[in-house]
C-alpha cells in the first residue's frame, strides 16, 4: 500500500531507500573496530573513506545537495561538539601555543600549499591556493578517538583539541576570502582583509556569547536532558545562521556559544553526572552521523578518473601540507618557548606534526565550493587524495610513533588505582551503612558480626594496596591531587546548581576553589 500521490512524492522514496541503504553500509564500516580487534587502532574515518572511495569506483549517487547548503547543513554540529567538549581550565593553559598553530599554521599551510602546487606542477594561483584553503583545516576528531585507545598524555590531547578549536574558525574566514576574490577577481588589500576578519570575528564572537549565556541561562533550570540536547541542536545552527545573517562568521559564532554553554551549564567536575553523559552519548552520535554522510557524499561528488588524473599534484599537496605543518609547529613552539616558557618538548612538537591530519572540515569545505569555481573538481580532487593520505599514512603510523616517543601513558596502571579506590568508596558507604541499619535486630547476631567483619577486613587490605601502588608509582600522586580537585569543584557547582534550580540564585557562580588551585 502507497500513500505517495506525486512523481516528486516517488523520487524522495526512492533516494530516502538509497539514502538508508548507504547508511547503513557506513554503520557496518564504523562498527568493524568493535567486531575486530586489529581494527581498534585505526580512525573509523579512514573505513569511512574507504567506502566512499568504494561508492565512488561504482559511481553510485546519494544526495543531491548544492555547494553552499553543505557547509550550513554539516559544519555547525562538527564545531559545536569540539566547542562544548573543551575545557577552558586546560585550554587557557595553552591558549597561546594553540592560538599560533591555529591562526599561523592556517596561513603558512596556505601559501605553502599554493606555492609547492604553483610553482612545481603550474597550477593556477587560485586553483592552488584554494586547495591549501581547504587543506588548512585540521581535524582532532580524526586521531582523538585513537589516543583515547593509546592512552596519549593529556596534553597533547588538550594541544590538538585547542589547536583545532581555533583553526576552525581561522581556516573557513580565510577559504572564504580566497572564494570571493576567485569568483570577483579584485587587488589584494591586505590592511581592508585584516579589518574584515576583525569585524566578522567580532560579530560572530558577540552573537555566540549572547545565545550561550541564554542558553546556559535556561539548561541550568531544567533537569530534562532531552530540553538541554534540542537546545544544543538549536544553538549549533542559530548561533551560525544568525551570525552568518548579522555578516560575522558563523563559525566563531558556534564556537564561542558552544564554549560558553560547555564551561557554565556544566562546571568541571560534574562531567560524569549522567545528565552529561547523555549529552556526550547525544553528541557523539550527532558527529559520527555527520561524519558518515560527509565522507559517503565524496562518493556523491568526486569523479573518480579525476581523482587518479590528479594523482601527482595530490602527493605534491600532501608533502606541501606535512612541510607546511613543520614549519608551523617547530616555529611557533619555538617562539611560546622563549616567550612564554610553555616548555614544549621536541617529542610533543614531532608528535603534534605527524598527527595534524585532515578530515571532516576539510571535506566540507571542498564540497562547498561554487560550481563556478574554475578547476572545481580538481580542487575537490587533491582534497580528497590529501584527506585520504593523512588518514592512511599518519593514521596509522601513530600508535608507533607515539610509542617511540614515549608519549602513550601506562593506562592500565591509572585503570589499576581507579578500580582500588571505587571499591574502596563503595565499601565505606557499605560500611556507614551497616554500622547505622536500624534493620540490623531482624537478622542474627552472626550474620551481621559476619558481614560487618568481611567487609573491615577487605577495606584494610585494600588500604593497603592503596598505599603500595602510591609508594611504588610516585605518579599516582598527580593523579590522586587531580582526583581531589575536582571532587572539590564538584561539590561546590553541584551546590550552587541546587541553588539556582530553589530559585534562590538567578546564576550560578564561578567555581571559587579553582582560584586555590592556580595560586
Amino acid at each position: 500500500m502507497s500513500f505517495l500521490t506525486s512523481t516528486t512524492d516517488a523520487v524522495i522514496e526512492k533516494d530516502l531507500k538509497q539514502f538508508l541503504v548507504i547508511l547503513m553500509i557506513a554503520l557496518g564500516a564504523a562498527s568493524l573496530p568493535k567486531i575486530f580487534v586489529s581494527l581498534r587502532q585505526v580512525p573509523y574515518t579512514l573505513l569511512l573513506v574507504i567506502v566512499g572511495l568504494g561508492l565512488a569506483l561504482l559511481d553510485v549517487r546519494l544526495l543531491h545537495l548544492s555547494p553552499g547548503l553543505i557547509l550550513m547543513v554539516f559544519l555547525p554540529p562538527l564545531l559545536f561538539e569540539a566547542g562544548w567538549n573543551m575545557r577552558w581550565s586546560e585550554l587557557k593553559k595553552e591558549a597561546l601555543p594553540c592560538g599560533l598553530y591555529a591562526i599561523g599554521g592556517v596561513l603558512i599551510t596556505i601559501a605553502g600549499v599554493g606555492w609547492a602546487l604553483h610553482e612545481l606542477m603550474d597550477v593556477p594561483w587560485m586553483s592552488a591556493l584554494l586547495v591549501g584553503g581547504c587543506l588548512a583545516a585540521t581535524d582532532s576528531a580524526a586521531v582523538l578517538a585513537l589516543f583515547g585507545e593509546l592512552g596519549a598524555k593529556k596534553r597533547l590531547r588538550t594541544f590538538l583539541e585547542g589547536e583545532s578549536l581555533f583553526n576552525d574558525g581561522a581556516s573557513v574566514v580565510a577559504y572564504g576570502v580566497l572564494v570571493e576574490l576567485a569568483l570577483d577577481p579584485k587587488p589584494f588589500n591586505l590592511s581592508e582583509t585584516m579589518l574584515r576578519f576583525v569585524l566578522v570575528s567580532g560579530i560572530g564572537l558577540a552573537v555566540g556569547g549572547v545565545i550561550g549565556i541564554c542558553v546556559t541561562f535556561i539548561t541550568q533550570r531544567y533537569e530534562l536532558s532531552w530540553v538541554e540536547q534540542s537546545l544544543s541542536v538549536v544553538t549549533a545552527y542559530g548561533a551560525y545562521l544568525l551570525a552568518e545573517e548579522l555578516g560575522g562568521s558563523g563559525v566563531i559564532g558556534v564556537v564561542s556559544a558552544s564554549l560558553i554553554i560547555g564551561n557554565l551549564s556544566h562546571q568541571p567536575i560534574q562531567n560524569k553526572t549522567q545528565k552529561r553523559a547523555t549529552m556526550l552519548e547525544f553528541w557523539e552520535f550527532i558527529v559520527f552521523f555527520v561524519n558518515s554522510i560527509l565522507f559517503l557524499l565524496l562518493g556523491d561528488q568526486i569523479q573518480i578518473y579525476k581523482f587518479f588524473e590528479n594523482l601527482d599534484t595530490t602527493l605534491v599537496a600532501f608533502f606541501a601540507v606535512i612541510v607546511s605543518r613543520g614549519i608551523s609547529i617547530y616555529g611557533f613552539s619555538a617562539l611560546t618557548n622563549w616567550l612564554a616558557k610553555t616548555e614544549i618538548t621536541w617529542q610533543e612538537q614531532t608528535a603534534l606534526l605527524w598527527t595534524g591530519l585532515r578530515g571532516s572540515v576539510s571535506i566540507a569545505l571542498a564540497l562547498s565550493l561554487p560550481i563556478l569555481i574554475i578547476k572545481r573538481d580538481e580542487i575537490i580532487a587533491n582534497s580528497f587524495g590529501v584527506v585520504w593520505l593523512t588518514l592512511l599514512v599518519q593514521g596509522l603510523t601513530t600508535k608507533w610513533l607515539l610509542d617511540k616517543l614515549d608519549l602513550v601513558e601506562d593506562r592500565s596502571l591509572y585503570q589499576q588505582y581507579s578500580e582500588l579506590i571505587a571499591r574502596r568508596d563503595a565499601l565505606q558507604k557499605i560500611l556507614s551503612y551497616i554500622l547505622g541499619n536500624q534493620e540490623k535486630l531482624l537478622i542474627s547476631p552472626q550474620l551481621y558480626e559476619s558481614q560487618l567483619n568481611f567487609v573491615q577486613q577487605q577495606l584494610e587490605q585494600l588500604e593497603k594496596d592503596i598505599d603500595y601502588l602510591r609508594e611504588q608509582h610516585p605518579q599516582l600522586q598527580a593523579f590522586t591531587l587531580q582526583q581531589y580537585q575536582e571532587k572539590l569543584l564538584s561539590i561546590e557547582a553541584e551546590t550552587y546548581t541546587n541553588f539556582v534550580r530553589s530559585g534562590l540564585l538567578e546564576n550560578s557562580l564561578p567555581p571559587l576553589m579553582q582560584k586555590a588551585f592556580d595560586s
